[in-house]
């Protein structure tokens, strides 16, 4: 007898990818059903969802997607963004992720899926992660406690906003003054928080102007500046704490490495974005931000914060701290909401420092530094008009006519550059760690400097911002930050802090409705496509049709 056999038919469920990502199967749902007592789904969904409220009628979507498909969907979005080398800065930047980094933490799901750390024995691996990112936010910034992170930047000044007036009570009615100098998108959203709440907000031109008359609740400062400008504000900020302002200074990390931290400067809080810290532009986010806070004022710090505690057998651990500061604890008088975080960012930011350690951020900072001084060199000995000769990264040009502003930009965008069109006749461009010569020659070329192959590379260590800004304090001494300088080192660090925690790569875990953490292969695959990381928030609207339609398609 000849046995024969037969090919097992590839069903329609198994190519669905709703259907694989999900993994829920019939006999599983009718199991589920007849235990809570319902003959299907629809009895159930009859029962839970009032009439009143149900969508009667299916929702208007197109038809579900295999998983090749929805990659290739993902691809013909990609393909209509365009990558170029980005210049435009504006508190986002080029960086390099490490590639042990990327795949063992943004791609691993066992840092991507695991949820919300408030069970402490099942979240050692991410509190460390996030511990470390506290510590390296706390050192850089000169100040005495971080949190975990928050959601951006923009809002972050706006909770700092809110923290200097439940901090300073007293002067809770007083005016806050805000610097013209800080990001357009700070500005557009602190001034919404402070409408949407009845806060007197005023923009003032502090190095113009200074500080105007009368009381004040706090002061909001950038460093660097928008425009570029490294400055000297202790005088400026000991002014306003003399009349009673809590002060807070939007800030740069990576600047920070080389500038006198905002806590040398005097501020009390201050606030800022980690996404320098290896994190791809993503079109403008998600990045986590940070807020760190003088002593005294922990208390009303949004976020999370991250704490040591012991066991019962006496043994270290890591736990939440501070939680009745949480909107689900204490709604009324909390200080934090329980989605302002950024974690898995936080923590990728995190490792990005513990892989570099101090003297690798000197050096990336120091280069890009030196990038920009090559640039200003060229620029200013070509004649052109720099808005500021102290600066970090950022070096703005004031033209005699917005027709010539127009032609250095196109003329940027023809070599695969985007400048920044800070006005009708100042364009601004800022490096980082991406930065080569040749983009710097590529971008003096573009304002018709003819010698721009010649123009001398800054290595000589003089830097163009105030001596007094130098910074001369230590920061990120904890053993962590010394030990971890090769993959296969990072590789096992992030492996056994992945051990010591749980999520979905091992088992069901506790899920909150605000956290859904299942996310396909295939979703996650794109995040690394240089067509969706590496597209500026701010770039020409043409360059980002296929981030822009994504977006539209999910509205």
């Amino acid at each position: 007898m000849t046995a024969t056999f037969s090919a097992p038919t590839v069903t329609d469920d198994l190519e669905d990818f709703a259907q694989r990502h999900i993994g829920l199967s019939a006999d599983s749902a009718g199991r589920m059903l007849e235990s809570l007592g319902y003959s299907s789904l629809s009895a159930l969904v009859d029962n839970a969802v009032p009439a009143s409220i149900r969508q009667a009628e299916p929702l208007d979507l197109p038809p579900a997607l295999t998983e090749p498909e929805a990659l290739e969907a993902l691809r013909g979005f990609a393909a209509q963004n365009t990558v170029m080398t980005q210049l435009i800065g504006q508190g986002f930047y080029g960086t390099h992720t490490p590639q042990v980094i990327l795949r063992n933490v943004l791609e691993n799901p066992a840092w991507h899926t695991a949820y919300t750390p408030y069970q402490p024995e099942i979240s050692q691996g991410r509190l460390e992660a996030l511990l470390n990112f506290q510590t390296m936010v706390a050192d850089l910034t000169g100040l005495d406690i971080a949190n975990a992170s928050l959601l951006d930047e923009a809002s972050a000044v706006a909770e700092a906003m809110l923290l200097m007036r439940r901090g300073n009570k007293k002067k809770a009615a007083a005016p806050i003054i805000m610097d013209s100098d800080v990001f357009p998108q700070t500005r557009a959203v602190v001034s919404g928080r402070a409408q949407a709440l009845g806060i007197d907000l005023h923009i003032v031109d502090l190095a113009t102007d200074g500080l105007p008359e009368g009381d004040l609740c706090g002061l909001i400062l950038q460093y660097p500046g928008d425009s570029g400008a490294a400055v000297d504000h202790s005088e400026l900020i000991a002014q306003a704490k003399e009349r009673g302002a809590l002060v807070s200074v939007a800030a740069d990390l990576l600047a920070l490495t080389l500038l006198k931290s905002p806590g040398e400067l005097g501020a009390d809080i201050a606030v800022g974005n980690s996404q320098r810290f290896g994190i791809p532009l993503f079109f403008g986010g998600p990045h986590a931000a940070y807020m760190a806070v003088t002593s005294g004022l922990q208390r009303q710090l949004p976020g999370r914060l991250v704490g040591v505690s012991q066991d019962a057998e006496g043994r270290p651990g890591y736990r939440l701290a501070l939680q009745t500061r949480e909107q689900h604890i204490r709604r009324e008088k909390a200080t934090s909401n329980i989605c302002t975080a950024q974690a898995l960012l936080a923590v990728a930011a995190s490792m990005y420092g513990v892989y570099h350690g101090p003297e690798g951020l000197r050096r990336i900072a120091g280069r890009t530094h030196a990038r920009a001084q090559t640039l200003a060199a060229g620029l200013s000995g070509a004649g052109y008009d720099l808005v500021s000769a102290s600066f970090f990264d950022t070096v703005q040009v004031r033209l005699d006519s917005a027709e010539k502003a127009e032609r250095i930009i196109a003329a940027a965008e023809s070599r695969g550059i985007n400048l920044r069109r800070v006005s009708a006749q100042v364009v601004g461009t800022s490096t980082d760690e991406t930065t080569t010569p040749e983009t710097v020659a590529q971008v003096l070329r573009s304002f018709g400097v003819d010698d721009a192959d010649s123009a001398p590379q800054r290595h000589d260590g003089e830097p163009a911002f105030p001596a007094e800004l130098v910074r001369e304090s230590e920061f990120m001494t904890h053993e962590i930050f010394h030990e971890i300088r090769s993959e296969t080192q990072m590789m096992r660090y992030l492996r056994r802090l992945a051990d010591r925690d749980l999520a979905l790569d091992r088992t069901m875990i506790p899920l909150g409705s605000c956290t859904m953490k299942l996310n396909a292969a295939t979703e996650m695959e794109a995040i690394s496509w240089p067509e969706f990381a590496a597209i500026h928030p701010y770039a020409p609207a043409a360059q980002s049709r296929g981030w822009r339609e994504l977006i539209d398609d999910l509205e």
